[in-house]
């Protein structure tokens, strides 16, 4: 009876994680949101703290954390080793000066405050940590991981996982007054020592065999299992040597990232990262303790400004020390100022060892749950600020030297399909005038002699800078739907005759831009299937009229007739998933 009603509460605890996933995070999404927040929001609401739907969050938490592992496998995968001994000097120079120098810094800071000095350590080292599920997960987001600040940031969390083990040594040996230091660090550097050598030998002698092994029955369901096994299995390795279960599974994915199942691999993670990613940040909402908040959030408010300021400030010093740029130090600074979900683990044990006190370790978990909740606005901050700081070496174009052209094209967006349209036009004979703000791609452009300039497609003072009012046409072809949509409308309004072309991302978008005033307005997906068809066609010997014809049926009153099939056709993103931060005047 006791199994049954176990049963029944595990039952309901998901089922109302899931209904409160299913209607925060679309809701946050149309309000131009990342799902992250509404995660966390979801989390405060039924939480303990709130409406108390769900009183233990102990279970979930648990399962949440796989949610991390995942996500570190996952960018393993995308990662090689070669990849990642570029950066080494970023790891083990900046990552180690982070840890090291926080921890100091915040643990004087609590001494300072009226902490015990063992205490005071304890806690400076965890709020030294930020959180790799957050900040991983939003660079991914805004598809940033790859750029200059999203390598500097990834580098410094993977040292805060390579110094879990330390930590946890420190924490046993204050706790324990007869454990030996010495003895213990050599102990806990011995066995990462061997878990490391372990993942890594089996990783190139046993786990490709193993995987082929598995694929050759061609079961899907049996090749999901062997990933499964392989993450899990070496976070278990990890984390029974003393480092984070995370650090495992990262460690796995970047052996994985070297063989041919890679992407099949990463596929079949898909789903579990997702789901169990989201319940994460719901515990983390749920951790938000709303009482202890309301009695006393100006000390709550003091700490989360003091922490994250310190923090801030430091990594920007010793980014720049180590020679990053001033956008990327002050990216890097935003990102990482929040504490970690390690943070949690850390205060639990001290408590439990009795170096801290029980209502100090709440108050420090709300601090940084806190601040793990800023942390989407603060990677739209560090955007921003990234963005207004850098300052790219070579010509951007100046749009008062532009010479006085007519009857020209004004190309918005200068990515790929931006670069193959004005190619086709310049061919055709018309002069093209480009504008971007992707300044490295402005810079090259230009290297090359091609009328490319620094600007924001969105403003009509560019495009009468770019003289609108003698071109024969504009072509927006940002890869943004709201960007596009904006400009449009702005164009309209600006230069109401003037004839504009744009690229939509799909018939629903093509029709959005088309109200907004669109003289034509060109989906990617739609034109595309059209025209592998007519390649598949073409090739068993359809004549070109026929193919001709066909065409144009299809593209006949912008494409009626098959706008319904491919908008319920359309795919959906998944929870976790969020649009690529929207930049005027970019262009994919």
């Amino acid at each position: 009876m006791a199994s049954m009603e176990s049963t029944q509460g595990l039952l309901f605890t998901i089922l109302t994680l899931l209904a409160a996933a299913v209607l925060a995070v679309p809701l946050f999404h149309r309000l131009g949101i990342g799902p992250v927040l509404g995660y966390l929001v979801a989390g405060v609401v039924v939480g303990p703290h709130a409406l108390r739907i769900i009183s233990e969050i102990e279970d979930v938490r648990k399962l949440g954390d796989f949610g991390v592992v995942f996500l570190l496998f996952a960018i393993g995968l995308e990662l090689k080793l070669s990849r990642l001994a570029v950066l080494r000097r970023l790891l083990f120079g900046l990552g180690s000066a982070q840890v090291m120098v926080t921890a100091l810094v915040l643990a004087a800071i609590g001494w300072a405050g009226g902490l015990p000095l063992a205490t005071a350590v304890v806690v400076g080292a965890s709020l030294a940590f930020s959180s790799t599920a957050a900040v991983l997960q939003m660079l991914m987001e805004r598809g940033e991981l790859a750029g200059r600040a999203g390598r500097a940031a990834f580098a410094v969390l993977l040292m805060q996982d390579l110094a879990v083990a330390p930590l946890l040594v420190l924490l046993t040996v204050l706790s324990d007054a007869g454990e030996s230091p010495p003895n213990a660090l050599a102990l806990a550097a011995l066995r990462a020592a061997v878990a490391g050598g372990l993942i890594i030998a089996a990783g190139r002698f046993l786990v490709r065999p193993f995987l082929r092994l598995v694929a050759s029955a061609h079961s899907p369901e049996a090749f999901t299992g062997a990933a499964v096994l392989v993450a899990l299995g070496t976070g278990w390795v990890t984390e029974a040597a003393g480092l984070s279960m995370a650090l495992g599974a990262f460690l796995a994915g970047l052996l994985l990232a070297e063989t041919e199942f890679r992407h099949q691999v990463e596929a079949d993670i898909q789903p579990f990262r997702g789901f169990l990613l989201g319940l994460f940040f719901m515990t983390v909402g749920m951790s938000l303790d709303l009482p202890l908040l309301a009695a006393h959030w100006r000390q709550v408010l003091l700490l989360v400004v003091v922490l994250m300021a310190v923090k801030a400030s430091l990594l920007a010093g010793l980014a720049r020390a180590f020679r990053l740029e001033a956008d990327v130090a002050a990216q890097m600074a935003l990102l990482l100022a929040q504490g970690g979900e390690f943070a949690f683990v850390v205060f639990g044990q001290a408590t439990r060892g009795g170096l801290l006190e029980h209502e100090t370790a709440r108050l420090l978990t709300l601090v940084v749950t806190a601040s793990m909740m800023l942390t989407p606005g603060l990677a739209v901050l560090a955007s921003a600020v990234g963005h207004r700081l850098y300052k790219p070496q070579g010509d951007l174009g100046h749009m008062d030297n532009l010479p006085k052209l007519s009857g020209h094209v004004i190309l918005a967006g200068y990515g790929r399909v931006g670069q193959t349209v004005g190619r086709l036009l310049t061919e055709g004979g018309l002069p093209v005038v480009a504008l971007d703000m992707h300044a490295d791609r402005v810079v090259a452009a230009r290297a090359q002699g091609l009328p490319v300039y620094f600007a924001d497609a969105s403003k009509a003072e560019v495009y009468r800078a770019a003289g609108a009012e003698r071109a024969v046409a504009v072509v927006l072809t940002m890869d943004r739907p709201g960007v596009a949509e904006r400009a449009m409308t702005m164009l309209r309004r600006s230069f109401p005759d003037l004839p504009v072309y744009a690229r939509a991302r799909d018939h629903a978008h093509g029709g959005a831009l088309k109200r907004a005033g669109a003289t034509m307005a060109v989906p990617e997906t739609v034109e595309a299937s059209l025209q592998l068809g007519a390649t598949v066609l073409r090739s068993i010997g359809t004549t070109s009229d026929v193919l001709d014809e066909l065409l144009a049926a299809a593209r006949h009153n912008d494409y009626a007739g098959l706008g319904a099939l491919f908008d319920a056709d359309r795919p959906t993103r998944s929870p976790t998933q969020e649009p690529q931060p929207e930049r005027s005047g970019g262009g994919e």
